[in-house]
């Protein structure tokens, strides 16, 4: 049995003016391993602040069950729980040092001082902070703050650990940083955790499992590079990532491999986990990265339209059998940029390209 297990879980909210009401969960249900690092993924409404507010318990559910090793939890208030959480604003009390902002729970919970002084300490250490014990929030940095604020959760020793977008509030470069550090804290505590964000990158560096939700239910769930490779539908496909969508024709199966009629050309990709049929419609996940764009005389026929120089990527906008497709080259040391007009021949990375499943 998973250590933390969602069961059809439900959550209604009244809806504004008093009429009806709002599904911000839908009967979702979701099975997490002891010690797994599972990201809730989505964009803005999808339920997965909702599903974490629930799992805390600031939120209590419509039906459904919280199963957290062994014992239902739905019913019980936040500090039964066994669970501590990191905050998007941090919430750490502007009137209190550093040390006495991480003591706070356990002074809470009238531990001796000698305890207090120790587990503070252990916890300083792991989050680099030793020596800002006597300061104010306001004489830290951001970074700094967050990792206080994340030190605060850890010192009660949680059996699950909640972070609610707890890096959005940092510049690039420091949530780049504070991504390893997390990560780092993480698997060497062994701790179970469940983290929402709605940054897809993010979720990818951190994470063990991806949960991807839209509209109050779970999407997909699968580890990063499955659902990146092999999205479930098009709105999966679409959030992870960037994606080009392509039309085409089952034209027959040979093998373990489909030939699919495409892009004014013929193309040769793997067989779908769900069996297609010549004649067949199919719609292709076609990444930027699966473009080759020096595809010899057997590529289809393309014209740039657009070319972009990002530093570590050319990003070109090509026109190929009368549509739009993104690609992206890596090759930063590459003497030339095709222009706008260029025309050339494309080709594609064979188990690059992917048939999303039938729909539903």
């Amino acid at each position: 049995m998973p250590y933390l297990s969602l069961q059809n879980l439900v959550k209604k909210f009244p809806a504004r003016g008093g009429s009806g009401e709002v599904l911000a969960v839908d009967n979702i249900s979701l099975g997490i391993e002891r010690g797994e690092f599972i990201t809730l993924l989505g964009p803005s409404g999808c339920g997965k602040t909702t599903t974490l507010r629930l799992i805390a318990g600031f939120e209590f559910p419509t039906s459904g069950h919280i199963v957290l090793d062994g014992r239902d939890i739905a019913s019980l208030s936040p500090d039964k729980r066994e669970m501590s959480m990191v905050f998007q604003s941090y919430a750490l009390f502007p009137h209190l040092s550093v040390f006495e902002n991480i003591a706070y729970g356990l002074q809470i919970k009238k531990l001796s001082k000698s305890e207090v002084t120790q587990r503070v300490a252990d916890v300083l250490s792991l989050t680099d902070l030793q020596g800002l014990e006597n300061r104010a929030p306001n004489q830290l940095s951001g970074g700094q703050q967050q990792r206080v604020a994340l030190a605060r959760a850890l010192v009660m020793e949680p059996k699950v650990l909640l972070l609610d977008e707890p890096l959005s509030n940092l510049d690039a470069k420091l949530r780049e940083q504070m991504r390893v550090e997390l990560r780092r804290i993480q698997s060497k505590l062994g701790i179970t955790s469940v983290y929402v964000t709605h940054d897809q990158v993010e979720a990818m560096a951190l994470s063990d499992r991806i949960v991807v939700m839209n509209e109050g239910r779970i999407e997909q769930v699968g580890k990063p590079w499955e659902v990146y490779r092999h999205p479930a539908n098009e709105f999966v496909a679409n959030f992870i990532g960037r994606a080009n969508f392509v039309e085409g024709e089952v034209m027959g199966v040979e093998g373990d491999r489909l030939v699919v009629k495409a892009l004014g050309g013929v193309m040769d990709i793997p067989q779908p986990d769900d069996t297609r049929t010549r004649g067949e419609k199919v719609k292709l996940v076609v990444r930027p990265e699966a473009v080759i764009l020096d595809g010899g005389e057997e590529g289809f026929p393309a014209v740039v339209r657009r070319a972009t120089y990002l530093g570590s990527l050319i990003e070109y906008d090509l026109e190929v059998g009368g549509q739009l497709l993104i690609a992206t080259e890596s090759d930063v040391i590459r003497a030339a940029i095709y222009p706008e007009g260029t025309e050339l021949n494309v080709a594609f990375y064979k188990d690059a390209v992917y048939c999303l499943p039938k729909a539903n």
